[in-house]
Parts: structure tokens; C-alpha cells; sequence
């Protein structure tokens, strides 16, 4: 009988150890968990050195992931919520469900930050994309896009931050004429998605002529698929930057390995990670550099941004005029 008694001190050791391993739950959005996204090597890295469980939470896409967070409130289980993006930060700051951040390192963003709260991760450019095979008289304006016969496919600005984005650079743009742009894009524009994902899919079927995702959504197609006939159209009125960013839950049970990951979000670790998963530009160039193929991506001439304290009111009047638009 000895054998079974050791064969259940076993189990109750390893039990034990288990509850004692402290579980850290990131929310986030759908493709940063995808086995092809950064969450399966970000996960491994920092477990080996937090001696913890990181548990990430899918919610969608970035405008879904806050939306969330409101819901849920103080009794969110989140510790930590990753992927909003500075077009969300003035209403995520607002709901007071968020804590302030350490010291960051010194960050290689094209822009200074000084936000207390939020830790960028990455960033770049939005973009229409394109497959130079099919698409041959390229648009390069929002102007030129809505005279044309191609068909779009773009996100949701309620539940998705690329689309929210769009939103921003078609007002950052155009100012009191971007409700004209959005009457001519109408036809152009054949479905609304709710996240990324879905409209990146259904451009990749060919259910339309271009995307709206990011000017380095090509560096994807060369450097894994070796495939080059996808690219990012540059606009000359500019394009709109995105700045994704974390940030620690004020109620998270465990603040300190709360910290610990928002430290390790910075470190090359992690950096090292994003421009080969998430496609981006991370916020810290990793001491390898850029893989070989991001300097084939196009580096728009002017870039638009509004302050993360000015989208909200911006917002309200873009997103009706984009609803205006696409519902005549």
C-alpha cells in the first residue's frame, strides 16, 4: 500500500504548489493571443521569470476590451488590461479603474510621451492595404479612393481601434469636410467588421481591394510567406499614428507582479517579440534591430495625431458623421 499513499502525497504537493502560483490575467484583444500573434512567446518569456501563471483574457478587439472593462468595473478579475490605444486612453483614464506606472526606459517612439498611466508597447501607421496584382491605379488620398470603383472593407470605430482610428484620420485630415469624405467612401465601403481580424480575412479571400490595417502589414506577407505583392498605399494628406499601450488594474490582488509585467513590456524580451508577431513598431527597438524587410515599408511623409485628451469630443462628431454616411 505504500505506493499509493506516496502516489497521493504527490498529488496533494503539486496541488498545493499550484494554488500558492499566482495567477496574473491580462486582458486583451483577439490576434495578441493568436497562436501566430505575440501571446504564446510573451506568456513563456515572462513565466520564466515571474514564477507565475499568466493567464491572457481574449475581449475582442481594443474598443471591445475597454467596453469590457466598464462593464465589469472594480470586479473586473483583469490585473492588467493590454491593447488599448491612445485614442483610448482619455476615456480609459476617466473610468478611474486604472493605477499609475514606475519609471519607463528611455522609448523610440516618434513622438514624447509622458502619460503616468499608460506603457506603450507599440505602434505605427494606419493604411489602406493592397495586392499590387490586382490593384493597379493605386489611390493615394482619401479623395482619390472615393472617385474610384474599389471596394473596402474596414473596422468597426465602436468595438475596433484601427477603425477608431480611421474615424480620427479621415477628421484630422479633411476637419469640417470629413463628413463629405465619408458620402463619397460610402459606396466603396463594403463591410464593417467588428475587429481586425475579420477584415484583414475577408481582404486576404478577396472579398475586397483593399484593407484598412497598417503600413507595415506587408513586412507580415514578406517575411513569412515571402510574398511581396501586398502593399500599403501612402496618402498624401498623411497618416493617422496608433500607440498601444497597458496599463495596471487599480484593483489587481497582485500589484506587485502587476508591476513587474508592465517593466517587462519594455524590456527587449518582450520588444524583441512584437515587430515578427504583432507587426508593429516596437516602442523600444529590440538589440537585434528591425528584421530585414521593414525597411521596404513605406514611411509616410506627415503624420497625424490628435491628443489623447482631445479624441473623446473629436469622437462623438466623427462617429456621426461616419454613421450619417454609411446609413443614406
Amino acid at each position: 500500500m505504500r505506493y499509493p499513499i506516496l502516489a497521493a502525497g504527490f498529488c496533494a504537493v503539486a496541488s498545493m504548489a499550484a494554488a500558492q502560483t499566482p495567477v496574473l490575467t491580462v486582458y486583451t484583444y483577439d490576434s495578441f493571443t493568436a497562436d501566430w500573434g505575440p501571446g504564446p512567446a510573451v506568456e513563456k518569456a515572462f513565466e520564466k521569470t515571474c514564477g507565475c501563471d499568466l493567464k491572457f483574457v481574449s475581449a475582442g478587439d481594443g474598443a471591445a476590451l475597454l467596453s469590457r472593462l466598464k462593464l465589469e468595473g472594480k470586479r473586473t478579475k483583469a490585473d492588467v488590461v493590454l491593447g488599448l490605444d491612445t485614442s483610448l486612453t482619455a476615456d480609459a483614464r476617466a473610468t478611474g479603474l486604472f493605477a499609475p506606472h514606475g519609471a519607463l526606459p528611455k522609448l523610440d517612439l516618434p513622438i514624447k510621451w509622458t502619460d503616468p498611466t499608460f506603457v506603450p508597447f507599440d505602434w505605427g501607421w494606419f493604411a489602406m492595404v493592397y495586392d499590387k496584382t490586382k490593384v493597379k491605379d493605386v489611390p493615394h488620398s482619401f479623395k482619390e479612393l472615393a472617385d474610384s470603383k474599389l471596394k473596402v472593407v474596414i473596422e468597426d470605430p465602436r468595438s475596433s481601434t484601427p477603425g477608431l482610428g480611421l474615424l480620427l484620420w479621415v477628421k484630422d485630415a479633411y476637419g469640417d469636410k470629413a463628413a463629405d469624405i465619408w458620402k463619397g467612401l460610402a459606396d466603396n465601403i463594403t463591410t464593417v467588421t467588428p475587429g481586425w481580424s475579420e477584415a484583414y480575412g475577408l481582404f486576404l479571400k478577396g472579398e475586397a481591394d483593399m484593407v484598412l490595417s497598417y503600413t507595415t502589414s506587408p513586412a507580415y506577407h514578406l517575411i513569412a510567406e515571402k510574398d511581396d505583392t501586398k502593399a500599403a498605399a501612402e496618402f498624401k494628406e498623411g497618416h493617422y499614428m496608433e500607440v498601444e499601450v497597458a496599463a495596471k488594474v487599480a484593483t489587481t490582488k497582485h500589484p506587485k507582479l502587476a508591476d513587474e509585467f508592465l517593466k517587462f513590456v519594455t524590456s527587449d524580451a518582450f520588444q524583441s517579440i512584437i515587430p515578427e508577431t504583432n507587426w508593429m513598431y516596437p516602442a523600444v527597438t529590440p538589440k537585434a534591430g528591425l528584421p530585414k524587410g521593414f525597411d521596404t515599408l513605406i514611411t509616410p511623409a506627415k503624420t497625424l495625431l490628435y491628443p489623447a485628451d482631445e479624441v473623446p469630443a473629436i469622437r462623438k462628431k466623427a462617429l456621426e458623421e461616419w454613421r450619417t454616411a454609411l446609413s443614406q
